[in-house]
């Protein structure tokens, strides 16, 4: 993927969402354009307009920090959105290291045992692009045996998006997929000439026509906690919290630890404990 046409077409799928009236402008009679037009966004961020035009066209111009900050004003963007912009410019502090297979290693050694003492609520480590790295027995069984997928097959996206087993255990899977996808562009945005970027995209929009209309609309999002609804074919509805925390903010490697919203819940994560209980660790689940 190359930056600078994820940063243009980003752009112009913001300014065809905001209207003349939310940015002040007066009503002009018949538009042709959804929302702004180019030369009003330029007016507006006190820039040229065929500077503007290339930025959106992904051409090879500068851009400071200042300029795109007016920018950004002008097209009412939020915080998430400001962010990615700031990532697709590749302006200072926005860099990521992505682990070596020693770090997971290593990060798996270290954080093994906290996942553990978390039974019975789930909680998983994943990567910046969805791959898991460890988790917990609670995890292991919240929706089926997560050992018996492949280590290479291992990836909440590619689960979610291709796996209809694996999306069943969602109730809620238009919402989640929307929220997926945007939260994940918003990560990839620190590289996207990471070569396990580009193919993982690759092959998810060429096999889930979902997954490639959500890509194409340019959502970010970032957030550290949500509610699910999941389906468990062992003990039934299970009502969650979602909390992301950072293992490493810089790689993207983060915990996601799931606590229920209810007594229900809480009763049958115990259940799921114990009919669970003599199904014995799997030699490779933590394989890979």
């Amino acid at each position: 993927m190359d930056a600078r046409r994820e940063l243009g077409d980003f752009l112009r799928s913001r300014r065809e969402r905001v209207t003349p009236e939310q940015a002040g402008l007066p009503l002009s009679g018949r538009r042709r354009t959804p929302g702004l037009r180019r030369e009003e966004v330029a007016t507006l961020a006190g820039v040229g307009v065929t500077w503007y035009t290339w930025l959106e066209q992904g051409r090879s111009i500068n851009a400071s920090a200042q300029v795109l900050q007016s920018i950004c004003r002008t097209l009412q963007l939020t915080e998430a959105e400001y962010a990615h912009v700031w990532d697709l410019a590749g302006l200072p502090s926005r860099g990521a290291v992505d682990p070596t297979a020693a770090d997971v290693a290593d990060l798996r050694t270290a954080f093994q045992p906290v996942l553990d003492k978390l039974d019975p609520y789930p909680a998983v480590i994943q990567d910046h692009a969805y791959s898991v790295l460890a988790y917990n027995r609670a995890y292991r069984f919240l929706i089926d045996d997560f050992d018996a997928h492949p280590v290479g097959d291992r990836n909440c996206m590619k689960l979610f998006f291709l796996n209809d087993a694996w999306r069943a255990g969602y109730l809620d899977p238009d919402i989640v997929a929307g929220r997926m996808v945007a939260k994940f562009r918003a990560t990839a945005a620190r590289r996207l000439n990471d070569p396990g970027i580009v193919a993982l995209v690759d092959e998810l929009c060429s096999r889930s026509a979902q997954f490639a209309d959500l890509w194409s609309r340019h959502d970010v999002l970032v957030h550290n906690y949500e509610v699910k609804r999941l389906q468990s074919t062992r003990v039934g509805l299970l009502q969650l919290n979602f909390v992301w925390t950072y293992v490493d903010q810089q790689s993207g490697t983060r915990m996601t630890t799931m606590t229920p919203t209810d007594e229900v819940t809480a009763q049958r994560l115990q259940q799921l404990a114990e009919r669970t209980a003599d199904i014995p660790d799997s030699a490779v689940a933590l394989a890979g």
